[in-house]
């Protein structure tokens, strides 16, 4: 009796058939053109890559137009993936959890492809951003198609420091850059990004505030003297320099 074959391996995931720099893309052995983008989906890929980047943990990474090999026959790239950093066993890299796909103009059917391969292959969410529409999609495994996301909503996972909000990756909301930047503001406060930047604010803060306080104690001390006072040169000292000034007129009364 002959023995059942053992199931084929999939290629490693950065084994590519594509050359790498083309304008195109193989799914299920055809070769497809991947078009330039136009200007809505120019931006909707901007903003993608800029939320992205700021909400994941340090251990996983963003990459935009990556091609990534789901099977012997397919071979493209989603708009932007979110991968491990981590290599993997033979040194390449791990195949991407999240993958997002951004329509504009192009038909569903070529991203709907493409999220079937992705999650066959062991990608564990595809997300579709529709531009047109300003909706977010997320590929279900159960129904085989996509669900709508609510514009409220988050995707919670464990690849984000923080649930990135859908309201973030649609193009209207990304004219409104002020919502935009505070959601990113906010992953990168919760990934400790800020913390440097933040402390050393405050410690300007506090060295400003001191300097202040000496430039009163100088204007003060120069009153009590009758002495004139160059306001340029005491905006142009720290506060080191002005405590020495303030000891200075203290003992010496007059300026140095």
């Amino acid at each position: 009796m002959t023995e059942p074959a053992a199931p084929k391996k999939s290629p490693p995931v950065d084994d590519h058939i594509v050359r790498e720099g083309a304008r195109y893309e193989v799914i299920h052995g055809r070769l497809i053109m991947a078009p330039p983008a136009d200007e809505p989906h120019g931006r909707a890929h901007t903003g993608l890559a800029y939320v992205l980047a700021a909400h994941v943990t340090d251990a996983y990474a963003v990459a935009l137009d990556m091609l990534t090999r789901t099977s012997e026959t397919n071979d493209f790239a989603p708009d932007a993936s979110v991968y491990p950093t981590a290599r993997s066993e033979s040194g390449g890299r791990q195949l991407e959890e999240l993958a997002f796909e951004i329509v504009s103009q192009q038909s569903m059917s070529v991203s709907t492809d493409k999220a079937r391969e992705l999650t066959r292959r062991g990608v564990r969410r595809v997300f579709c951003i529709l531009v047109r529409k300003a909706r977010v999609l997320e590929w279900s495994r159960e129904t085989d198609d996509w669900t709508l996301m609510s514009d409220d909503g988050e995707i919670d996972d464990r690849c984000f420091a923080r649930p990135l909000p859908i309201r973030t990756l649609s193009i209207r909301t990304m004219v409104d850059t002020a919502s935009t930047d505070g959601a990113v503001v906010a992953a990168l406060r919760a990934r400790g990004a800020l913390r440097e930047l933040e402390d050393e604010r405050r410690a300007e803060g506090r060295a400003e505030g001191r300097a202040g306080a000496l430039r009163d104690a100088i204007r003060s001390l120069a009153a009590v003297l009758d002495l004139d006072v160059d306001e340029a040169h005491l905006a142009s000292l720290d506060p080191d320099a002005l405590d020495a000034l303030r000891l200075h007129l203290e003992r010496e009364r007059r300026w140095p």
